[in-house]
C-alpha cells in the first residue's frame, strides 16, 4: 500500500489542532473516521505516530515526521497551485513575432490589457517582416505571429484575419502629388523617383507593379526608408498603419487606382496546441484588433 495524501494532510491537522476532534471538524470527517486515516497512516509506516496514552502528544517518531511532511505538503500545494495557475494562463511565457507596424500601434493595447491580467507571465515580443514572422512560427521561436499573409500557401499555418490596412502612397508634403489628398492613382507616380521597400510586394499582382520595377532606389528598413523620402528624392508606398501619426514633414496619401489593402491578421500553428497563456494573448488580440 502507498501513503495517501489525505493521510498525511489528517496527520497534520491533529496536530495543529490539537487533537482529533478538532481535526475531524476541519477535514469535514467523522472522529472515528479520521482516527483510521491515522491509523492505517502507522500502519504503513510501522511506528507510531501519537503517544497511546496522550492523543495529542507525538511521539519521538512523530516528532521526526512532522516538518518532513509538512514541507512535502507545503511544496505539493505550491506545486498543486503552480499548475493551475499555468493551466490557466497565469504562468509561464509567450512568444509573439510581429510586423513593426503592428507591433508599435496596435500590439501595445493588447499587451496592456494582457499585463494587468495576467502579471506573472513573461512576454518576449520580435519585430520582423511578414515572411520572418511566418518563419519564426514554423520554426517554432514564438508561439504566435501577427502580420500580413506571404507564404500561407506552404501549408501549417492557420491565418484568422482581424483587420483591413489600406495601401497609400508616401511623398513630402510640398510634393505637386501631395495635393491629391482624397486619393492618387498609380500613374500619377509614374514620373516620380519610386524608393521599392519590403511592402512593395502588395504592389505585385495590379498594374502597378510597374512602380516597383521602375525604382531606382530600395530600401528595406523602415527607419531609413523614412529618412530617404524625407531628402524628396522619391515617393514610396506603405501600407497606412506603416506612417507614423507624429509625421510632420511627410504625407499618406491613399491609392485609389487600384484601391489596395493588406489583412493583418494572427498566425497560429495547425498541428500545434498552443500554451494556455499564449491561448490568452491571442483572444486579446482577436478582441481588440478586430475593432481597430
Amino acid at each position: 500500500m502507498s501513503i495517501k495524501l489525505q493521510q498525511l494532510m489528517h496527520f497534520v491537522m491533529v496536530v495543529e489542532e490539537g487533537g482529533f476532534r478538532a481535526a475531524s471538524h476541519r477535514a469535514n470527517r467523522s472522529q472515528a473516521a479520521l482516527s483510521t486515516s491515522i491509523k492505517e497512516l502507522e500502519k504503513m509506516l510501522g511506528q507510531m505516530l501519537f503517544e497511546p496514552g496522550n492523543k495529542t502528544k507525538l511521539t519521538p517518531f512523530g516528532e521526526i515526521c512532522l516538518p518532513k511532511v509538512v514541507q512535502f505538503l507545503n511544496i505539493y500545494s505550491a506545486l498543486d497551485n503552480d499548475l493551475k495557475a499555468a493551466a490557466a494562463g497565469q504562468q509561464g511565457r509567450v512568444r509573439i513575432a510581429s510586423v513593426p507596424s503592428v507591433a508599435a500601434k496596435l500590439i501595445p493595447s493588447v499587451l496592456g490589457a494582457f499585463c494587468e491580467q495576467y502579471p506573472n507571465v513573461e512576454v518576449s515580443l520580435i519585430d520582423d517582416n511578414a515572411a520572418g514572422v511566418e518563419a519564426r512560427l514554423l520554426s517554432g521561436e514564438v508561439d504566435l505571429a501577427l502580420g500580413n499573409p506571404s507564404h500561407l500557401d506552404e501549408g501549417g499555418i492557420d491565418f484568422k484575419p482581424l483587420l483591413s490596412d489600406p495601401i497609400g502612397v508616401v511623398c513630402l508634403k510640398d510634393n505637386p502629388i501631395a495635393s491629391h489628398s482624397e486619393g492618387i492613382e498609380w500613374q500619377t507616380l509614374l514620373e516620380q523617383p519610386f524608393i521599392r521597400n519590403g511592402t512593395c510586394t502588395l504592389l505585385d499582382p495590379t498594374p502597378a507593379r510597374a512602380l516597383s520595377e521602375q525604382a531606382l532606389y530600395s530600401v528595406e528598413n523602415i527607419t531609413s526608408l523614412f529618412s530617404v523620402l524625407e531628402l524628396g528624392i522619391g515617393v514610396t508606398t506603405l501600407p497606412k498603419l506603416a506612417f507614423p501619426t507624429n509625421e510632420t514633414r511627410l504625407v499618406w496619401i491613399p491609392l485609389i487606382d487600384p484601391p489596395l489593402e493588406r489583412q493583418i491578421g494572427i498566425f497560429t500553428l495547425t498541428d500545434r496546441t498552443i500554451s494556455p497563456q499564449a491561448k490568452a494573448f491571442h483572444d486579446l488580440c482577436v478582441h481588440y484588433l478586430r475593432y481597430e
